[in-house]
């Protein structure tokens, strides 16, 4: 008798296991698979980037590689989520070591922000990404 495949993940399960890939340090062959090929992601304007910005997949695969320069030992605390069909917000505390002098952080020091994120997944996949940070100094 041949098993059930099992489920598919519920977007819901699929942001958070994102969350969880980017937590161990995940660069960009870890995250590819939880993005659409047209992910874009928009961060809000905020301390790092006060014109905010938008970034396509490629630019989000590249600086997953590159952030293991900067960061290390992110952690996310996830303090409240909300899905909708294939909307998923999440309310989350994260925090990171950081590996370089930055304009707000020496080296050495722990970074902290409280962020709120929206995601859209469609087909099992995340299509975009619109970010709200705010940066503790």
């Amino acid at each position: 008798m041949a098993e059930d495949p099992l489920p598919a993940a519920s977007p819901l399960e699929h942001v958070l296991e994102f969350i969880r890939v980017l937590e161990s340090g995940g660069g960009a062959a870890d995250i590819r698979p939880f993005l659409s090929a047209e992910f874009v992601l928009t961060e809000a304007p905020h301390l790092l980037a006060p014109e905010g910005s938008t970034r396509t997949l490629a630019a989000v695969l590249a600086g997953a590689d590159q952030s293991r320069d900067v960061v290390e030992d992110q952690q996310f605390t996830v303090r409240r989520t909300t899905c909708e069909g294939g909307r998923v917000v999440v309310e989350a505390d994260w925090s990171a070591t950081v590996l370089m002098d930055l304009r707000y952080w020496d080296r050495g020091e722990t970074i902290r922000a409280r962020t709120s994120s929206v995601f859209e997944v469609s087909n099992g996949v995340i299509v975009s990404q619109d970010s709200y940070d705010c940066y503790f100094r």
